[in-house]
This record gives C-alpha cells, sequence and structure tokens, in this order.
C-alpha cells in the first residue's frame, strides 16, 4: 500500500487512466468487430461504411497510447484488405 501522499495521489490517477483506457480499447475492438461481422455476412456496402467508422477511432487509439501504432496500422492494413477483397 501507498505510504506518501504523492504516492497516494499516483494510485488515484493510474485507477483512472486505466478506467480511460479500458474504455477505449473497449471502443476500438466494438469497431473491429462490427466491419468483421459486416465481412462475415458478405455486406460489403456496410462493411465499407463500418471500416471508415473504425479506420478512425483504431489510429486514435494508437495516438493516445492504448495500443502501439504498429499495431493499430497492421489492424487497419488487415480490415482494408478484407473489405477490398469482398468487392473483388
Amino acid at each position: 500500500m501507498a505510504n506518501t501522499k504523492s504516492a497516494k495521489k499516483a494510485t488515484r490517477k493510474i485507477e483512472v487512466r486505466t478506467a480511460v483506457n479500458k474504455a477505449r480499447r473497449s471502443r476500438m475492438r466494438t469497431f473491429i468487430r462490427n466491419v468483421e461481422e459486416a465481412i462475415a455476412a458478405g455486406d460489403q456496402a456496410k462493411a465499407t461504411l463500418a471500416f471508415k467508422a473504425a479506420e478512425p477511432e483504431i489510429m486514435r487509439a494508437a495516438q493516445k497510447g492504448v495500443v502501439q501504432d504498429n499495431t493499430a496500422a497492421r489492424k487497419v492494413s488487415r480490415l482494408a484488405q478484407a473489405v477490398r477483397k469482398l468487392g473483388a
């Protein structure tokens, strides 16, 4: 357990930051799931719309430090490729 006043404050800040990051990660995963469900259903129009909504959300998560930049880029790339493949 934290002993000093500053350590106690740091603990409180960590709890708040963890909650924020958890919400951001959950939101990102929801957007990704929407794209994947549209792809699985074979609906290209819905998949394209879902992807256009998901891409900025994924990149925002990377910018905020929730996921690493390369991880976000990989996710966007793979989703884009799957959506393109659906149209071909």
